[in-house]
């Protein structure tokens, strides 16, 4: 019989790996253990994993206690782990080793905000004090920046239509007014 892989562990009695970390160990939420088994369902979904070592594994991540365990389950796996400091409160010395953490169970970088369509609101709100001079810029950056968002996957929709709801409500009262200016023009 061959010598069992990092993520079956040891017999009963030998200790865990997990369990020889120095530090207090992570315990592992629901959803740790749902991105672990997502993981593991790609590996084998690219044929890194066979049929019975897939089932073992998801066994083992729904039984974990730890984000440790879950780590050892998934180091052999393209989204493998990626080392981060434990949280240590300040008077304890930080441990000589670190926690493998997989890429998958950090959180998403979020988008950054679209300057353009930032712009737009604010030229867009300063139409109610500039008496709606700002309207059409606004209403130019905000179609810009919708367009440049589209493309690059930046956030701001929602300033961006700020603008531009503002900036048309601008254009459409100098319309009126310009309107009734000629009206009266060509009654008098």
């Amino acid at each position: 019989m061959s010598s069992p892989t990092p993520w079956q562990g040891q017999p009963h009695g030998q200790g865990q790996p997990w369990q020889t970390q120095v530090g207090p160990p992570m315990l592992a939420s629901h959803a740790d253990r749902e991105r672990a088994v997502d993981v593991l369902r790609a590996g084998f979904g690219e044929g890194r994993l066979q049929q019975s070592e897939l089932e073992k594994r998801i066994e083992r991540a729904y039984a974990a206690r730890t984000v440790g365990e879950l780590a050892l389950l998934v180091a052999d796996l393209p989204q493998g782990p990626v080392p981060m400091q434990p949280m240590q409160p300040m008077y304890m010395a930080p441990p000589p080793m670190m926690h493998q953490v997989p890429r998958t169970f950090l959180p998403a970088p979020v988008p950054p905000t679209n300057g353009k369509a930032v712009g737009s609101m604010v030229l867009g709100v300063l139409t109610t004090m500039t008496f709606g001079i700002t309207g059409i810029p606004a209403v130019v950056l905000g179609h810009s920046a919708r367009s440049e968002m589209r493309r690059t996957g930046e956030s701001g929709e929602g300033f961006a239509i700020t603008g531009l709801v503002l900036g048309w409500l601008s254009v459409a009262g100098w319309a009126v007014f310009l309107l009734a200016l000629v009206a009266a023009a060509a009654s008098g």
